[in-house]
């Protein structure tokens, strides 16, 4: 197996995972809400900040939720996934450094890159997933997309330790206090971001070459085939009952991934504690992405799915015992273990589900799903909470998505035949 991660195509676009994953991790889960509120919102009521955030990242989930599948089929039409990914990463670390000559008390302009820079990222995440046909095949698919997300827990979990040990020390790194040391983090995302892409651009190959049409042709080709594509959907029960029980395991995944910090908050726990437990995710999650890919090639991909999520289950049920900052280092190392578990062997098994040719506009429809899934999990969390007045029941809730996707998956889903 690890033969198949040296070949210089596939480390390559495995090493692009270990570039933007310092996005999600130093800027989305770290920096960029903490900085929001305290920086760029100083002086504003903690319930009006919180929301101009939430609005922030609703309005760049709706808009790469609307364009995905759109973008996805033009890069298939156009032949050019490697292209628009090019682009993408260039504007999405561009916007991401820009970010540190945003001022205090500018929210409108923080909120502006900040969602252009997550709508980049999302772009970004839907190219990158389209080209894992053309690095794997059916008997390494697993074990490449599960070393894609372990090379990207080391590589965010790396720079996110650099960035706390500056802004903790920011002397020890020649900047002037707190708030020099957030915005050079910002600045160091950018530039990882987008220098350790760069072997991808240069090593991965994308086969399928399209002629010179004009734009206004590919244009129209492109919503005729998404229309086509919509149909093959609707056509291929197995790839839609995949994409309903994927919206539901993978809602009730991202909002524990989401909801975990607030949780810790909401029940005590310390500022220095949720960066520790976010820091033991990133690294108990690269040797899982490694075993768990090995183990969906070698064992099943579906089961491995689904004993990701029947780890998820026990997580909810650890979550609503758990009283001591301990027990949330146990339970950030359980979902480190399984998280990119879930993710990683999903990718792959919808790669093998769909047509190679089409995989851009196959990936924007995928996409659709995952960021779909980004609203009725932190819902139905809330409404529960609200009107149960228990946090604890508001997580439990998040069961019923697990366990309705996890049975469509089971029941419905067929694994493909091997080549």
């Amino acid at each position: 197996m690890i033969k198949q991660l040296l070949k210089k195509d596939v480390f390559s676009w495995a090493l692009y995972d270990w570039a933007n994953s310092a996005f999600s991790t130093s800027i989305m889960a770290g920096f960029f809400p903490l900085f929001y509120k305290s920086y760029w919102n100083s002086g504003v009521d903690a319930a009006l900040s919180t929301s101009r955030l939430g609005l922030t990242n609703s309005v760049a989930s709706l808009f790469i939720a609307i364009s995905a599948p759109f973008l996805g089929a033009l890069a298939d039409e156009a032949g050019a996934k490697k292209k628009f990914l090019f682009v993408a990463t260039f504007i999405g670390a561009l916007f991401t450094a820009f970010l540190a000559n945003i001022g205090e008390a500018q929210w409108l302009g923080a909120s502006i890159l900040y969602a252009l820079a997550v709508y980049s990222f999302s772009v970004c995440m839907m190219y990158y997933d389209s080209l894992l046909p053309f690095v794997s095949h059916d008997d390494d698919v697993d074990f490449i997309s599960g070393a894609g997300f372990a090379m990207g827990y080391l590589g965010g979990g790396i720079l996110l330790f650099i960035n706390v040990l500056m802004f903790k020390n920011p002397e020890m790194f020649g900047l002037a206090g707190k708030t020099e040391a957030v915005k050079a983090t910002f600045v160091s995302v950018g530039l990882w971001w987008f220098l350790f892409s760069l072997p991808m651009f240069k090593n991965v190959k994308e086969p399928i070459e399209k002629k010179q049409q004009p734009l206004s042709l590919i244009f129209r080709k492109t919503f005729f085939e998404l229309s086509k594509t919509v149909k093959k959907i609707i056509a291929n029960k197995n790839v839609l009952y995949f994409m309903l029980a994927y919206w539901l395991y993978i809602d009730g995944v991202h909002t524990i991934i989401k909801m975990a910090v607030d949780y810790g908050v909401s029940i005590g726990f310390q500022t220095s504690d949720l960066i520790t437990a976010l820091l033991i995710v990133q690294f108990v999650g690269f040797p899982a992405g490694f075993f768990f890919g090995w183990l969906g090639q070698k064992w099943d991909v579906k089961k491995s799915i689904l004993l990701g999520i029947s780890c998820y289950v026990a997580v909810v049920f650890w979550a609503l015992r758990m009283t001591t900052v301990q027990e949330f280092f146990i339970m950030a190392t359980m979902i480190g273990l399984v998280q990119g578990c879930v993710q990683a062997l999903s990718r792959s098994l919808f790669s093998r589900l769909i047509p190679k040719e089409h995989s851009g506009e196959f990936f924007g429809f995928y996409n659709l799903v995952g960021k779909a899934a980004s609203v009725l999990g932190p819902s139905l969390v809330g409404l529960v909470t609200l009107y149960s007045g228990n946090n604890r029941l508001g997580i439990a809730s998040l069961l019923i998505l697990l366990v309705a996707g996890g049975m469509i998956l089971g029941f419905k889903v067929k694994n493909p035949a091997r080549a």
